[in-house]
């Protein structure tokens, strides 16, 4: 948790799959959904055909009518209960369903104890076991506790099962319009508790994403996937909502990502 002029500045960490092993997870996204297929490797002119080239143009999402298995490996009956009643709030608008139980090869598996941040794989990069054991999380809430207020547990619950569902961060997204102040950037992030590296606040926060295959939709300021930042760490002073629900922009992404027969 960073602190900005008073204000607790919370945000997840992307869980970038190694290179290494990026061929494999491209090869699990399109075994699970060959929608995920990378077209658009083909229309480039003079494109290789490399499988970790191709891994970079491969989307994460699941088949649609898919039911996603989710096991708890830790936590109270509190935080348990709240998780899977926000979760659940996609499912109003996403042909894809949701297990909660204890199989312990679950797609998704939860912890709040794993460390102090929250993160969550990307979409089908859960498969992935060499990056995600079965046993342990592909998805962890590192600050909710017991007495956490109700509204933080939607904002970060819906965020990360967003990330769950193949979802980016708004921020990064390749429309986006966020113009930010790099040194404030920088003096935030590479201070406690973050203590991020020049590289690692470039990928979390300054980079866009170069492909909008995740999520292709234009840059929607009032999404559950995006952060609230505060004015002095963007240009013109002015920062970004605090967004504890899911937009109408999400419930039409998520709609068309899976959409009903």
């Amino acid at each position: 948790m960073k602190k900005t002029k008073g204000k607790s500045l919370r945000i997840c960490v992307d869980r970038v799959i190694p290179l290494k092993w990026k061929a494999d997870a491209a090869a699990l996204a399109v075994k699970e959904n060959p929608a995920n297929g990378p077209r658009g490797l083909r229309m480039m002119l003079g494109a290789s055909a490399h499988p970790v080239k191709m891994a970079l143009y491969t989307g994460k999402r699941w088949k649609p009518g898919r039911k996603l298995g989710i096991r708890f490996l830790d936590g109270s009956k509190t935080q348990r209960s709240l998780t899977e009643h926000f979760a659940a709030m996609w499912l109003r608008y996403a042909n894809i369903g949701m297990e909660f139980g204890s199989d312990p090869k679950a797609e998704v598996r939860v912890s709040f104890q794993a460390d102090p941040g929250s993160w969550s794989a990307v979409g089908t990069d859960c498969l992935l076991r060499d990056a995600f054991p079965l046993a342990e999380p592909t998805m962890n809430f590192g600050w909710l506790r017991d007495d956490t207020e109700e509204e933080e547990y939607r904002r970060v619950v819906l965020h990360e099962f967003g990330h769950a569902l193949a979802a980016i961060h708004e921020h990064q997204n390749p429309r986006g319009g966020i113009r930010w102040n790099e040194k404030a950037v920088y003096d935030t992030f590479s201070g406690p508790p973050n203590n991020w590296s020049k590289e690692e606040i470039d990928f979390n926060i300054l980079q866009k994403y170069k492909l909008d295959q995740l999520n292709a939709t234009a840059f929607d300021p009032k999404s559950i996937m995006l952060y609230s930042f505060p004015p002095e760490l963007i240009q013109g002073g002015k920062g970004t909502r605090n967004n504890n629900d899911l937009s109408a922009g999400d419930r039409k992404f998520i709609a068309r990502m899976y959409a009903k027969a």
